[in-house]
């Protein structure tokens, strides 16, 4: 699904973010990318998304070199509040990237509160973001993300913003979705135990500028549990496997 090759950036100011990254991500897997504040995860996942031109090394989603925003990708945004119209409802915030679909105004709004209702959000469908709190904004815009059912997700800290009972249900609904759909998933997070908890993969990037420090398989049972899977034996000693590259990346 997802070949980097040799990918480096630095932006006008001077400041190399990432630099020399070679990843492949398989269809239908999710990888976690972790590592520490400023090691240029976003400028990574920006320049997958095609929003940020990367100054060397190429990006390929689906064999085609990414030059532009690839069609059938949707993004995350860590800044949920710059991504949501404050003028419309939250359902036609959701339904908006579905007219790309070129589904019917019927069937946007169908599938939106249905997107909606995944995340716990059906009653809100008919208010405004500013009417919400951080949290529930932040899952409009996960399940408008949903809706558009793309065959690639990425998610920049989607996750950062919500209470801790919420973020653990948010988790098992992207594994659920992923499982459903066969969905391809690139998550950059900050929290080490989400990345063992939801990834197939862990990447480690270095500080910045980034560079792959480690690639670590997580072999945990399925379907995974918020309890059993994090008390196992298994995800404790994953958990330290990618706290300490963390730390010596």
């Amino acid at each position: 699904m997802l070949e980097i090759k040799g990918l480096g950036h630095t932006y006008a100011d001077g400041h190399r973010a990432v630099d020399g990254i070679d990843l492949e991500v398989d269809r239908g897997e999710l990888v976690s990318l972790v590592g520490p504040s400023g090691c240029g995860k976003s400028t990574l996942l920006r320049c997958v998304a095609g929003l940020v031109r990367p100054t060397e090394g190429a990006v390929v989603v689906n064999g085609e070199p990414v030059s532009d925003v690839p069609a059938d990708l949707a993004v995350v945004f860590q800044d949920y509040t710059r991504s949501l119209f404050p003028w419309l409802t939250v359902r036609d915030n959701v339904a908006l990237p579905l007219r790309r679909r070129g589904l019917g105004r019927a069937e946007r709004r169908e599938a939106a509160c249905a997107a909606l209702d995944e995340v716990g959000l059906g009653s809100a469908a008919r208010k405004y973001p500013w009417q919400l709190s951080g949290g529930m904004q932040q899952r409009a815009a996960i399940a408008r993300a949903l809706a558009y059912r793309p065959s690639f997700l990425l998610m920049d800290e989607p996750f950062g913003s919500v209470d801790a009972q919420t973020k653990e249900d948010l988790e098992d609904l992207i594994l659920s979705v992923r499982a459903g759909t066969g969905m391809t998933i690139l998550l950059v997070t900050h929290d080490i135990d989400e990345s063992v908890y939801v990834g197939d993969r862990v990447v480690v990037l270095t500080g910045s500028p980034g560079r792959v420090h480690s690639d670590l398989r997580v072999e945990l049972p399925s379907p995974r549990d918020q309890i059993a899977t994090r008390e196992s034996a298994e995800f404790v000693s994953l958990r330290a496997a990618v706290g300490r590259a963390v730390r010596r990346g």
